[in-house]
């Protein structure tokens, strides 16, 4: 559950399951102010079925089938003791105008332990991105979640409106996006940042070429009112949804959208809502520094694990700028300043990559950028023979048709120099957010307020997340007003399910609906 940090946007995040040296797997690893689309608002209901509700529409049920192969794109083998269903759902294209606008495809994934008793409902999961693939996240949760939630629900991952197999936005090629990947991420000369401006307006316009004045159908508002739509098929009178990262702001838009339909929604990783562009940029800017300079202080006291002790953050700045102007050479790729600064992005998502970042800033330093290369495809969401997923292509769509008031290019200039100042490594490359800048598309920006008549809802933080600072939790709980706060005092981006409180907190409200006290704090 990963929200995704790129000069398209200042995104987000990623849920790992890593240990030693691996590479964080990036399929695990943000919409405003708003006017409400027209369509009235779904009650609960009853039973799914043709005669569910979701924005005043019959829903007709899932028609789940069999698919045992749905474990290919996540595990090398098949998980034992789960059992995997599929299913379609058609939504409006624009729920604003359901009835004549034309429909996306949701793609589901119902992953079912065998040994489940006791069922209390669907568990709806979503990781983060946006872009992030919920699909592909549900099959992995339906095997890595705690036990007794696995024996309590049917997990299901959904890929929202334009990500994955849902009726995917897809305008960026993959020459462009090693382009984008590879340039200078903070470009001192003119001659540079109009290198970025050019690709960055490139990149837009495909987009608008191609899709057009349906660019704000992709909008975050949309796809919360799609998940309701998700909740009817499957035949809960309300949702139950565990979501991470941006995860956390399509949850929040769904509870002011429907707050009568919440059951018990987890927020992990949160974002608040209710921060300009400009604004969320400049924390997470600040949030990156203080997780790097966490990193640099591990390095420090644990010189046998990092080779580039004593002074890492001096060897990560070097090898940005030796890489602007002698890019060690790789196999069929340069090691630009761009991939070597991906890489460390990758990293800081979680403690458990700091070693692989540590021995991969070593090699690079002896000429052997393999392991860069590893970690910055693996944020980048690019495979072996170069071809990347959709996962940014989605990113730009959904951010840039939330966001209504985002810095011009020009302005973007000067916050860069600012920012510079202020976060040296990370404050230049997240002032450049030059793609919605240029965006052809209109905007179509979320609500921002309370979740009047919801179900409780628990927010967690985690005090050294980079993606999503900790000072967005206890503001989004805040703004939701039934908000209950949960803090970790740990590393990385997310917290559940990573420690033993944060499990038994999260647990018990799950299934029983036992909201932890305000103010849990559980330890790293």
């Amino acid at each position: 559950m990963r929200r995704r940090l790129a000069r398209f946007v200042p995104a987000v995040a990623v849920a790992v399951l890593v240990a030693g040296c691996t590479v964080p797997d990036p399929q695990w690893t943000q919409p405003t102010s708003g006017r409400p689309l027209h369509a009235p608002s779904a009650q609960a209901s009853g039973p799914g079925g043709p005669a569910s509700q979701s924005g005043g529409l019959d829903i007709p049920a899932a028609d789940w089938k069999p698919c045992p192969d749905a474990y290919k794109d996540v595990f090398p083998t098949a998980p034992e003791n789960t059992k995997f269903d599929c299913a379609t759902v058609k939504v409006p294209q624009d729920w604003a105008h359901p009835k004549d606008s034309g429909t996306f495809d949701i793609a589901m994934v119902r992953g079912r332990s065998t040994s489940q008793r006791d069922r209390v409902g669907s568990l709806f999961i979503n990781p983060g991105g946006p872009g992030g693939s919920g699909w592909d996240y549900g099959v992995y949760r339906s095997v890595y979640l705690p036990a007794e939630i696995l024996r309590r629900f049917d997990i299901i991952g959904f890929d929202p409106r334009g990500v994955g197999r849902s009726s995917p936005v897809k305008c960026f090629s993959d020459a462009d996006l090693d382009q984008n990947f590879g340039l200078d991420p903070d470009p001192a000369t003119d001659a540079g940042y109009q290198q970025t401006v050019a690709l960055t307006r490139k990149l837009a316009q495909s987009c608008g070429e191609k899709y057009g004045d349906k660019l704000p159908l992709f909008s975050t508002e949309q796809a919360a009112r799609d998940m309701d739509a998700l909740r009817a098929s499957v035949g809960e009178r309300q949702l139950t949804y565990l979501g991470y990262s941006y995860g956390t702001l399509l949850g929040a838009v769904y509870a002011q959208l429907f707050p009568k339909n919440v059951r018990a929604l987890v927020l992990d990783g949160a974002v608040d809502p209710t921060l300009s562009a400009q604004a969320s940029a400049e924390k997470q800017a600040a949030g990156f520094e203080l997780a790097f300079s966490n990193f640099s202080k591990w390095c420090a006291s644990n010189t046998q694990s990092c080779p580039i002790a004593p002074d890492a953050r001096a060897v990560v700045m070097k090898a940005i700028a030796d890489a602007r102007v002698s890019p060690v050479k790789g196999n069929g790729r340069d090691a630009t300043a761009g991939w070597v600064f991906t890489a460390v992005v990758s990293s800081l998502y979680s403690e458990s990559s700091w070693r692989l970042l540590a021995q991969a800033m070593q090699d690079l330093r002896n000429g052997k950028p393999d392991k860069m290369f590893r970690l910055a495809d693996a944020y980048a969401e690019r495979d072996a023979d170069g071809h990347y997923s959709n996962m940014f292509d989605a990113n730009s769509a959904v951010n840039c048709a939330d966001s209504d008031n985002v810095p011009t290019v020009e302005q973007s200039r000067t916050l860069e120099a600012q920012w510079r100042e202020k976060y040296p490594l990370f404050g230049g490359p997240l002032a450049l957010n030059l793609i919605c800048s240029q965006w052809p598309g209109k905007h179509d920006p979320y609500p921002t307020g309370p979740a009047t008549g919801s179900a409780p809802i628990v927010v967690i933080g985690t005090l050294g997340d980079p993606a999503t600072p900790y000072e967005q939790a206890p503001a989004l709980a805040k703004m939701l007003g039934v908000g209950t706060l949960v803090t970790w005092k740990g590393e990385g981006h997310t917290a559940y399910p990573q420690t033993g409180c944060i499990i038994d907190a999260v647990n018990r409200y799950l299934i029983d609906l036992r909201v932890p006290p305000q103010g849990t704090t559980c330890e790293k």
